[in-house]
C-alpha cells in the first residue's frame, strides 16, 4: 500500500487502455486495416443478408441469382481469409517494437497476450458494427442494384435478417481468432531484445534462389500456355482453376528470386550502385529482400485479379443481350409431328396477330427437319455407338433444300449427292463429307443459318446442319441410319421428323407478350402438337442468372481494389518507417532534398514498374482463358474481349499512376 493508502494500480486493469492507446497512437496504419475490415464485413454481410431475404426466393427466376450470391459469398470469404491475415501481419509487425518496450518495462507474455486479445476485440467490434450498419443502410441500394441488373421486378422492400448477421459475426470472428493467434505465437516466441530490434532485422537471401526462380520461370509458363492453349471444351474450369494456381505460384517464385537477382545485377554495377540516389533504393530493397518480393507479388496478383475482373464484368453487361438471343433466337417456338402444320395458315395467324397487336414478324419459319446424334470425326459422320466419347457426339440437323430455300427466301439447288453444310462452329473447310457411309459433294459451307447460331472458333457442343437434295435423298440417309443402328426401325426414325416453328418478333420485349400469349395458345389447339417454348421467358431466366454474375463482378472489382490500395499504401508506410533512420543519416552527411527526393521516386517507380508489367503480361495470357470462359456463357465476341481488355488496361494504368504518386508523398513525407 502506498503513502495514500491507495492500492497500485493492478497491470491487468492497464491493459484495456493500453490497447486502445495502441490503436489510437498507430493510427496511420490502423486506419486502413479498420476501414478494410468494416468494408470487408459489409460486402460479406451484403451477400448473407440479400441470400436470406425470403423475398429473393419469390421473384421469378430469382433461384439462379441465388445460386450466383451463394458461390459469390463463398469466394469472397476465400478472398477475405488470406488478405486480412496478410494485413494483419504488417500491424503485428509495426508494433514489435512497441510490445518489446513493454516487455522492458514489466510486463509479462500473459499481460502482453491480454492486450493483444483486447485489442483484437477492439478491431473486431468496429469491424463487425461498422460493417452490419454500413450493410443495414447500403444493402436495399445495393438489393435494387442487382434486381435491375438481373431484370426483377424492383417495387421490393428489403428486410434485416438475424441470419445474415451471425453468419458475418462468425466468419470475421474465425478471421480475428486466426490473426490474435498469429501475433500470440509471434510475441510468445520471441524475446525482448529480438521484439525491440524486429522492425529493423534484415533478411536473410533466400536458399536454392536460383533453382527457384527456374522453378517459377517453368510454372508460370505452363500457366501461360494453359491460359493461351485453353478452348471451349468439358475441362475449360479445371483448365481456368489450374492456370490460376500456376500464375499464382510461379508469380510469387519469380519475383522473390528475379527480384533478388536484378537487385544483385545493379549492385556489382559499379558506376550504377556507388551513386548516392541508386545506392539507397538498391541496398534498401536487399535489407528486406523476402518482404519486398512477397508486396511486389501480391501487388502483381490483384492488379491482375482486378483487371481480369472487369474485363469479364464490363464485356458481360455489354454482351448480355447477345448471350440471351444465342440461347433463344426465337420469341417463340413450337413443335409438330411432320406436316401436321400449314405454312399458309400460320403466316395467315401470324400477319392477323401483326394488325392487332401493331408489331411486325421478322422471321417465320416452318421447316421439317430431323434431327440425329452422330460420331464425328473429321470429316466423317457415322450412327453413335455404345463406347464412344462423349465429346465426339454431335446433334446434327438434316432438312430437304426445298425447306432450306423457305427458310432463307432462296432458290439454290442441288445435283445427286451434293449437300450444303453448316456448323455452329469454327468452320470446317471441308470440301465432302462422308454422312452415315455415303459421299457427299459440299457445294457450300454456309456462314450463317438461323435459328443456329454461330459459336466462334470451338466446335465444343456445336451442331451441324446438312441440307441434302430432295425428299428421295432424304429417305435414302435415313434408311441407312436405321440399317446400321439396329435399333431404329426406319418408320420410328422418319417418325422422329417434326416441323420446327420459329417466330421472330421486331419491338419491344413488353409489347411482345400479349402477341406470344395468344400465338401459343392457338399452337396448342392445333393437331399434332407436341410443345412450344416461349424465347422471352428464356432470355429473362438468362438475364437474372447473368444478371447475378454481373454483380459480383462488380462488388469483387471493388473487393480486389480495396485490397490492391491496402497492399501498396502498407508496403510503402512501413517501408518509410523503416527508411527513416537511413534517410536521416544520408542528409546528415550531405544528400539534399531534391536527391532525396529523386532516390524516392526511383525505388517506388522500380516498386510499381515491375508488378505492372507482371500484370500486363498476365492480362495478355489471361485473355485467351476469358474469351474461353465466355464462350461458356454463349458470349463469342472475340473483337468485344479485346476491346475491353484494352480499355480497362489503359484506365487501370491511369489510376495505377495516380496511386503511384501518392504513394510518393505519403512515403516522402514519412522518411523526411
Amino acid at each position: 500500500m502506498n503513502k495514500s493508502g491507495n492500492k497500485p494500480m493492478s497491470k491487468w486493469r492497464l491493459l484495456p487502455g493500453l490497447a486502445v492507446r495502441g490503436i489510437i497512437q498507430n493510427g496511420r496504419v490502423y486506419c486502413p486495416y479498420i476501414i478494410t475490415s468494416v468494408f470487408s464485413a459489409f460486402t460479406f454481410f451484403v451477400f448473407s443478408s440479400i441470400r436470406h431475404n425470403d423475398l429473393i426466393l419469390t421473384l421469378p427466376h430469382a433461384a439462379y441469382a441465388w445460386m450466383m450470391l451463394k458461390i459469390g459469398q463463398v469466394l469472397l470469404g476465400i478472398i477475405l481469409l488470406p488478405f486480412l491475415y496478410y494485413a494483419n501481419s504488417f500491424l503485428i509487425k509495426g508494433r514489435t517494437k512497441e510490445i518489446g518496450l513493454y516487455s522492458i518495462l514489466g510486463l509479462e507474455k500473459r499481460h502482453i497476450g491480454i492486450m493483444l486479445i483486447c485489442e483484437t476485440l477492439v478491431l473486431y467490434c468496429f469491424a463487425l458494427m461498422g460493417g452490419v450498419i454500413l450493410g443495414c443502410v447500403l444493402s436495399k441500394l445495393l438489393f435494387l442494384l442487382l434486381l435491375r441488373i438481373s431484370g426483377l421486378p424492383v417495387e421490393v422492400e428489403f428486410v434485416f435478417t438475424g441470419q445474415a448477421f451471425g453468419e458475418t459475426a462468425v466468419f470475421f470472428a474465425v478471421i480475428f481468432g486466426i490473426n490474435l493467434i498469429y501475433g500470440l505465437i509471434r510475441v510468445g516466441w520471441s524475446k525482448p531484445v529480438e521484439l525491440l530490434s524486429g522492425s529493423k532485422k534484415g533478411e536473410k537471401e533466400p536458399r536454392w534462389n536460383f533453382v527457384w526462380g527456374i522453378l517459377g520461370l517453368v510454372i508460370l509458363g505452363w500457366g501461360y500456355a494453359t491460359s493461351i492453349q485453353s478452348k471451349l471444351d468439358s475441362s475449360i474450369f479445371t483448365d481456368f482453376f489450374l492456370a490460376v494456381f500456376a500464375v499464382v505460384l510461379g508469380t510469387y517464385l519469380l519475383f522473390t528470386s528475379g527480384s533478388i537477382l536484378l537487385l544483385k545485377i545493379l549492385k556489382r554495377n559499379r558506376r550504377f550502385y556507388y551513386r548516392a540516389e541508386n545506392f539507397i533504393t538498391v541496398s534498401g530493397m536487399l535489407y528486406r529482400m523476402k518482404k519486398n518480393a512477397a508486396g511486389l507479388s501480391n501487388i502483381c496478383i490483384f492488379s491482375t485479379m482486378m483487371i481480369i475482373t472487369l474485363v469479364c464484368t464490363i464485356t458481360l453487361y455489354l454482351g448480355i443481350d447477345d448471350i440471351t438471343h444465342f440461347s433463344a433466337p426465337y420469341d417463340i417456338r413450337a413443335g409438330y409431328m411432320a406436316g401436321s402444320m400449314d405454312p399458309g395458315e400460320l403466316k395467315e395467324k401470324v400477319a392477323s396477330l401483326e394488325q392487332k397487336y401493331g408489331i411486325r414478324a421478322l422471321r417465320v419459319d416452318c421447316p421439317e427437319v430431323i434431327s440425329l446424334a452422330c460420331h464425328k470425326e473429321e470429316n466423317r459422320f457415322r450412327e453413335e455407338r455404345p463406347g464412344d466419347a462423349y465429346e465426339d457426339i454431335y446433334d446434327v440437323t438434316v432438312m430437304t433444300l426445298e425447306n432450306y430455300n423457305l427458310m432463307e427466301g432462296k432458290s439454290e439447288e442441288l445435283k445427286e449427292n451434293q449437300v450444303l453444310f453448316y456448323s455452329s462452329g469454327e468452320n470446317c473447310g471441308y470440301d465432302s463429307i462422308e454422312f452415315l457411309g455415303e459421299q457427299a459433294e459440299i457445294v457450300e459451307e454456309l456462314p450463317e443459318l438461323f435459328p443456329w447460331p454461330k459459336s466462334g472458333t470451338s466446335d465444343f457442343g456445336a451442331g451441324y446442319v446438312i441440307v441434302v437434295r430432295d425428299e428421295a435423298a432424304l429417305v435414302r440417309y435415313m434408311e441407312d441410319f436405321a440399317a446400321k443402328t439396329r435399333i431404329k426401325e426406319y418408320e420410328e426414325i422418319m417418325d422422329g421428323r417434326r416441323q420446327r416453328i420459329g417466330v421472330f418478333l421486331e419491338g419491344k420485349d413488353e409489347l411482345k407478350q400479349d402477341f406470344i400469349r395468344e400465338l401459343s395458345e392457338w399452337f396448342q389447339a392445333k393437331p399434332g402438337f407436341l410443345f412450344y417454348h416461349d424465347g422471352l421467358e428464356s432470355r429473362a431466366m438468362s438475364r437474372t442468372m447473368y444478371g447475378g454474375l454481373l454483380f459480383i463482378g462488380i462488388i469483387f472489382g471493388i473487393v480486389f481494389f480495396m485490397c490492391l490500395l491496402l497492399i501498396m499504401y502498407y508496403k510503402q508506410v512501413s517501408e518509410g518507417y523503416e527508411d527513416q533512420g537511413s534517410f536521416a543519416i544520408m542528409q546528415k552527411v550531405g544528400m539534399s532534398d531534391k536527391e532525396i527526393r529523386g532516390t524516392i521516386h526511383r525505388q517506388i517507380f522500380l516498386v510499381f514498374f515491375l508488378p505492372l508489367f507482371g500484370a500486363m503480361t498476365h492480362t495478355f495470357a489471361g485473355k485467351f482463358m476469358v474469351e474461353a470462359l465466355m464462350g461458356a456463357l454463349n458470349l463469342f465476341n472475340t473483337r468485344l474481349i479485346t476491346e475491353c481488355c484494352v480499355g480497362v488496361s489503359l484506365v487501370f494504368i491511369l489510376i495505377y499512376g495516380v496511386s503511384y504518386r501518392i504513394t510518393a508523398r505519403v512515403y516522402y513525407r514519412i522518411v523526411s
